[in-house]
């Protein structure tokens, strides 16, 4: 018997050092950023350097406002895109779809994740870019080479489809059947079952996917920095050349290791995509928590 109760504190005590330790990771990464970043802070104020839209590194001119907004437009397309059509295929592939088909749609999303990002920007650069340069763009502004925050956001929005329809094929999964049948029961169609009782009891678990997919996408690298043009402007609109943040870092940074202010820099935009993600998540659970809790 004491055995058994050695075994299970020490089983807790484990997982306490290890949910401890992936905080601390966190807190390391943060912290390894910010002193690699220092140098730059020291000689540029911080509203100087996420204000300024000037970006001329060998004259010391730092503005990351191009590169932040870069990522918002790129980010949010990608989101507007691939949420609804998500949210869609995983109600039919739960609520609709035989389960002959569901076995055939399943493994090809699911295919969809194991591609590498490289191909993707590929495709993105032979399909996407011509599609946006000649059929698309010309119906809304005069000129546009097709290398946009549109095409990177097309591109990132089918990256990060397979993750979102997996993570609501398995939220939906978890509303009780006896619920739907509840609604059907009592008259109700089954897209007002789908409305009234899935939707609704699954709206924890859609911003959690959502919030999820948006961490992942903010941090996409390859595929966007091959179709969204690579230029430091702030996008007037979705044909405009955009930078990410990533795209910029990953560009950049192993040419630039000799320049100590730009390899600052660099580090620095690191840390504002690593700040931009934990102040996003932070938010998302406090309004996940209070829905649930209205939900309660």
């Amino acid at each position: 018997m004491n055995f058994r109760l050695l075994k299970d504190k020490l089983a807790g005590r484990s997982m306490l050092v290890l949910a401890l330790l992936s905080v601390f990771v966190a807190v390391a990464i943060g912290l390894g950023l910010y002193l690699r970043s220092a140098p730059l802070l020291e000689i540029k104020s911080l509203g100087t350097l996420l204000g300024s839209s000037v970006w001329k590194p060998f004259k010391g001119e730092f503005g990351f406002f191009p590169f932040i907004m870069g990522t918002l437009w790129v980010t949010g397309i990608a989101i507007l895109i691939a949420l609804p059509l998500c949210l869609l295929c995983a109600i039919y592939i739960s609520e609709y779809a035989h389960h002959r088909a569901r076995k055939i749609i399943v493994p090809f999303v699911d295919l969809l994740s194991g591609i590498p990002p490289v191909v993707f920007g590929v495709w993105g650069i032979l399909f996407i870019v011509p599609l946006i340069q000649d059929h698309i763009a010309p119906h809304f502004v005069e000129f546009s080479a097709g290398y946009s925050v549109l095409a990177g956001g097309i591109v990132l929005a089918i990256m990060i489809l397979p993750l979102i329809i997996s993570i609501l094929l398995e939220v939906f999964a978890t509303v009780p059947k006896e619920l739907k049948d509840c609604s059907l029961s009592v008259g109700a169609t089954q897209w007002q079952t789908i409305k009234f009782v899935l939707l609704k009891k699954s709206l924890p678990g859609i911003i959690a996917a959502t919030v999820l997919a948006i961490s992942r996408a903010f941090g996409e690298t390859i595929a966007v920095l091959m179709v969204c043009g690579n230029m430091p402007m702030v996008p007037e609109s979705m044909f405009d050349a955009g930078y990410p943040l990533p795209a910029l870092i990953a560009n950049n940074y192993g040419e630039m290791l000799s320049i100590p202010l730009y390899d600052s820099a660099l580090l620095f935009a690191a840390l504002i995509l690593f700040v931009i993600i934990f102040l996003f998540n932070a938010v998302s659970r406090i309004v996940l928590a209070r829905i649930e809790k209205k939900m309660a």
